[in-house]
């Protein structure tokens, strides 16, 4: 039988200290992963995800010889903690903003592989955030388009930056920078041999290796007909496929430098086979971004602007 809850719906600062850890739990994969994350032992983690258990009335996880596996009621109350947590970090950014300080919490999300991307100077407006409110405490975060769209839609993430592919209505866009990306094929492919003659009907019979989420990568797959025989979740994984030689597929040409480099991958028909990704930065239109956010995406806009003007802002379609 359930232990009686004493949690009547009041939440106090030890519900969200004890949600804090077990957030950190789940995200690490289990209590003795969150040591180093939480900078505190695993008897002591146990016992505070076993008192938030009490106060909840819950089971929130299985632990023992199998490893850490979340119930149905921890993976329902890990979502509600995502929202109470984003929520309370909202909160305290709005008070700074009465105050008219710029401090508390930013969390920025970027789409995976964008560092090394020569136009992606983000680098640089985080540098300028950092030197003209050092009270600001920044979290990057990197992920996928869909999980860093709907953090900033859920409040997890204040900005977001992704590549540009089907504008919501729910959230603003601001244009920063482009990213060429261009065909590949790994060594030991027929495509590998220069061709600079192969085009996008030729490409029609060739195995593919694409992103498996919905992005330009995928949008173009559909547009050209082509036949992607293989995903991934990633650039990454999309790279691993390449180097097969068994597939061909796009990728950043700044990311796929080195393979070039080395001789393991080659463009194919570089001046044919490619396609130019955008790169916008998103927030919600409602509530408006904390004056931090607000800050660094004014930085954001200058620093990938040449005339350091605002550029324009891109409606639903």
């Amino acid at each position: 039988m359930k232990p009686k809850p004493s949690l009547p719906g009041q939440i106090a600062d030890v519900d969200l200290r004890l949600l804090r850890v077990f957030k950190s739990v789940v995200e690490c994969g289990g209590m003795a992963a969150a040591e180093l994350e939480l900078n505190v032992g695993m008897p002591t983690i146990s016992r505070q995800i076993k008192d938030l258990e009490e106060r909840l009335g819950l089971v929130l996880c299985r632990r023992g010889r199998a490893g850490f596996a979340l119930t149905a009621e921890g993976a329902a109350l890990y979502a509600a903690a995502l929202q109470l947590l984003s929520a309370t970090t909202d909160f305290r950014a709005r008070l700074e903003d009465i105050h008219q300080r710029v401090a508390g919490e930013l969390h920025l999300a970027v789409f995976e592989k964008t560092a090394s991307n020569p136009a992606c100077h983000i680098d640089r407006a985080l540098e300028r955030l950092h030197r003209a409110a050092p009270d600001v405490s920044l979290h990057v975060h990197v992920g996928t388009i869909e999980s860093i769209e709907q953090g900033v839609l859920s409040g997890q993430f204040q900005l977001g930056v992704v590549p540009e592919h089907r504008p919501s209505a729910s959230l603003a866009y601001r244009r920063l920078f482009a990213e060429a990306m261009h065909l590949y094929a790994g060594a030991g492919h027929p495509w590998f041999a220069d061709a600079p003659d192969r085009t996008w009907a030729d490409l029609q019979g060739q195995p593919l290796a694409g992103l498996g989420y919905h992005s330009p990568n995928m949008l173009l797959a559909h547009q050209k007909q082509l036949q992607r025989q293989a995903t991934a979740s990633d650039q990454e994984g999309v790279a691993l496929l390449i180097l097969t030689g068994c597939f061909v597929g796009f990728l950043p040409e700044h990311y796929a430098r080195p393979f070039v480099a080395a001789g393991r991958m080659r463009a194919a028909a570089p001046g044919v086979l490619g396609y130019e990704c955008q790169f916008v930065c998103v927030h919600r239109n409602d509530p408006p971004p904390t004056r931090a956010a607000r800050m660094l995406l004014d930085l954001l806009e200058e620093t990938h602007a040449p005339d350091e003007t605002a550029l324009r802002q891109i409606s639903p379609r």
